[in-house]
């Protein structure tokens, strides 16, 4: 060392606490053993859309998918990622593909709790659809990996039932409690999950231009093609177009056949997605595969969009739910952080921020929940419920998924850079948010279909119509909304063109009539203000003095 300061530099001596360094301070505890489910605009949604007798039952679920296990569960599913076998060691074509048991898990729970279609097409009460929707929306915040399969099961039953015949035979089955993995024929299982694999790489959403085709045999079809995208590969039953004699039509495909041989389905590799990682998505090859067809040959796609319809609400209330625990999440830690001498839930632009996203949470909520209700209701021969949920499920697809993305991405950001972390959890959920906005259509396909049954179907029209109008006229601000909204419907000229503008106003425009209907006050005002004000901003927590942020903020998590 040369002479001089630097060559006097000397180690001091250790200190009496070698660890005082690392003392743990102003860390947000992690948050545990909370009940998802005690959430007042779940809970009165639950009750105004009939559903009330799911009460407990979903104070069960939501305390379950808040609890300490199902947290280990998440973690596990997505850390250790399906893995495709496709052969076995002796050079025999398998086509399976692992899950962790933590996935497993997950699964039995959904099932057993009657989310993949027991609670639905089982023995039915008034409200089957609204509780499902409430459950889903709780339990999709434990983990939101595994609900592809469970929502595709649960949908499969509105295709299922064009034809009586295979609807008596397959419906105990996808309405059973018991989740059966094992590799075994339909005819030996306790229940059996149904996927969807209509995707292909030339046609992506634009599903007539599906090339497979089926070709009619002595038993059924023989199918031959390429699927691009198609989820949980394990699925016992597939539902999928091809190109038969008659023109596209749907065709039911089962993993293994009758005398427990394979069939011709052949994994070709799995998806390496953005999230939804403890989710499987692959490549199959339909290599002469046997289906049984579905429906009349040429209305392949009126008999799957049945099925995309209930899919298409569930991305809705998955959305809804990741939503809901984003929100948790950031109030947490806002509550037990300080900087700058107080806690960050105390501070008046965090709080802007907090109250910004409840607005959205609850609309989202309130908007899932109301169109699920339309879908009971429809179910028991209503036609106006029909029109309003054919058009509000593609309004509500659009929108709260799309919400999500954005509104995730800033309850991470409350957290800081502990949200950016793994451990958090955060990551996760942002991860996942994407996803309910391409599947099922992605914003485009969604927007444009809302304005073809807009112009195509007066009674959807009719019904939506109705439905604004029944907030009143109290909100000049709400008025002036829902005049301009009005003269965009009438204007068709560029129709295409505007189509994500109005249905963005539609949506904004139902959340806030259902709010002002049903939870009248801070909530309400502040939406009105928020979203269809003058005051309102571009970033979540860029509101003027017109929001009434005390009062939203007595809805956040845990405020009670």
């Amino acid at each position: 060392m040369p002479d001089g300061p630097a060559g006097q530099l000397r180690l001091p001596p250790l200190p009496t606490d070698p660890g005082a360094t690392h003392r743990v301070e102003n860390q947000v505890p992690p948050l545990v053993a909370w009940n998802v489910a005690d959430d007042p605009a779940l809970l009165a949604g639950l009750r105004r859309e009939g559903a009330g007798w799911y009460a407990e039952d979903l104070q069960r679920l939501g305390l379950l998918a808040g609890s300490e296990q199902v947290q280990r569960w998440a973690v596990q599913a997505e850390e250790h990622v399906p893995v495709l076998r496709t052969h076995d060691r002796n050079g025999h074509r398998i086509d399976h593909v692992d899950h962790h048991p933590a996935w497993h898990a997950l699964m039995r729970v959904a099932v057993g709790e009657g989310l993949a279609g027991a609670l639905t097409w089982g023995p039915q009460r008034s409200g089957s659809h609204v509780a499902r929707a409430a459950g889903l929306l709780a339990w999709v915040q434990g983990e939101a990996g595994h609900i592809c399969p469970i929502t595709m099961t649960y949908a499969a039953m509105a295709a299922l039932r064009v034809d009586p015949q295979l609807t008596a035979q397959l419906a105990p089955l996808l309405t059973s409690r018991s989740y059966d993995p094992a590799p075994l024929p339909m005819t030996a299982k306790r229940g059996v999950i149904a996927g969807m694999s209509m995707t292909e790489k030339q046609g992506g959403s634009d599903l007539r231009m599906t090339t497979t085709t089926a070709r009619p045999v002595e038993d059924g079809h023989v199918l031959r093609g390429h699927k691009w995208f198609t989820s949980a590969p394990m699925s016992d039953i597939f539902f999928t177009l091809a190109q038969a004699p008659g023109g596209l039509s749907c065709f039911l495909l089962p993993r293994l056949l009758p005398d427990g041989t394979q069939n011709r389905l052949r994994f070709q590799r799995l998806k390496h997605k953005l999230g939804n990682r403890s989710n499987a998505s692959g490549e199959i090859e339909y290599a002469d595969a046997v289906g049984v067809l579905l429906g009349e040959e040429g209305r392949g796609l009126h008999t799957i969009l049945q099925m995309v319809a209930l899919t298409r609400l569930d991305c809705m209330v998955g959305s809804a739910g990741l939503m809901r625990a984003a929100l948790t999440q950031a109030a947490h830690h806002t509550r037990h952080r300080r900087a700058f001498g107080a806690p960050l839930a105390d501070k008046p632009l965090m709080r802007a921020v907090l109250a910004d996203l409840t607005l959205d949470s609850e609309a989202a909520t309130a908007l899932s929940l109301r169109v699920a209700g339309a879908v009971d209701r429809a179910e028991g021969g209503d036609e106006r419920e029909r029109a309003f949920a054919r058009v509000a499920t593609a309004i509500g697809k659009y929108w709260v998924c799309k919400r999500s993305v954005a509104f995730i991405g800033e309850a991470l950001e409350c957290l800081g850079g502990n949200g950016y972390v793994e451990d958090s959890g955060m990551p996760r959920l942002f991860r996942e948010s994407p996803l309910y906005g391409i599947w099922e259509g992605s914003g485009n396909v969604n927007a444009l279909d809302v304005l073809r049954v807009v112009a195509r179907e007066p009674l959807a029209l009719e019904t939506i119509s109705d439905e604004l109008r029944a907030a009143g006229t109290e909100s000049a601000t709400y008025r002036a909304a829902l005049r301009g909204l009005e003269g965009e419907l009438a204007d068709p000229g560029q129709a295409e063109g505007r189509a994500r503008r109005v249905t963005e106003r539609l949506a904004l425009l139902l959340q806030a009539s259902l709010l002002l209907r049903h939870v009248p006050g801070p909530v309400a005002d502040g939406f009105l203000a928020a979203r269809l004000g003058d005051g309102c901003g571009l970033a979540y927590g860029a509101i003027d003095g017109t929001v009434p942020v005390t009062g939203i903020l007595q809805r956040l998590p845990g405020a009670g």
